[in-house]
């Protein structure tokens, strides 16, 4: 086993599990509902899902109700996530380990990641990328804080936890079958399903 990143480190242990306090809830799978509507509106519907960075399964709860005969599956750092997970969302077929040492034995059709890839070590993304892109059979979605040139911002009083970039370019750059199917924007103060404010990108092999 290598190593694990400072950032691996954070997310897996005390602080991990203060997040799913603040990430959970009715209102909070309503508005992943309206938000991954969109998305799955513009493919053609997705028979497997794999999130990368599951938490409770928030994204995934919505994917049950959009996609009811898909076949879904979550990596999870965080041990008490993913045993949240376990309890509400029996039926995902769960991977609890870093997205660093998850590898995946198959495809899916559809393969995402929302407000994760700007947690992890920037030097580590290359390997996530081919992760993603080895792990799906048509679809990579990726929903983070986008910025044109990569940087780091201070996340609830620490650093070295936060980085935003262009993880869609990047990925297309790394991956030049890739092409971009579309991409949009969610907002805070949306008035009826906010979200934090994320661009996504929807790719297709």
């Amino acid at each position: 086993m290598t190593r694990k990143t400072e950032q691996e480190v954070f997310w897996e242990t005390e602080f991990g599990n203060d997040y799913i306090l603040r990430n959970q809830g009715p209102a909070a799978v309503a508005s992943s509902v309206a938000f991954f509507s969109k998305i799955i509106s513009k493919t053609t519907k997705p028979g497997s899902v794999l999130e990368l960075g599951s938490n409770i399964g928030v994204n995934l709860a919505a994917m049950e109700q959009l996609l009811p005969d898909a076949s879904l599956s979550a990596v999870e750092i965080n041990r008490e996530a993913a045993e949240h997970l376990e309890r509400t969302l029996p039926r995902v077929e769960l991977h609890c380990t870093s997205i660093l040492e998850f590898e995946p034995a198959r495809q899916w059709d559809l393969v995402f990641s929302k407000g994760v890839l700007i947690h992890l070590n920037p030097q580590e993304l290359p390997r996530v990328y081919d992760l993603m892109f080895e792990a799906s059979s048509q679809y990579i979605m990726v929903a983070e804080y986008y910025n044109p040139s990569p940087v780091e911002l201070p996340y609830r009083g620490h650093g070295g936890k936060l980085f935003k970039r262009d993880f869609a370019g990047e990925l297309m750059d790394r991956h030049s079958t890739l092409t971009l199917v579309d991409y949009g924007f969610a907002y805070h103060r949306d008035n009826c399903f906010p979200q934090d404010d994320l661009n996504w990108f929807l790719l297709e092999k």
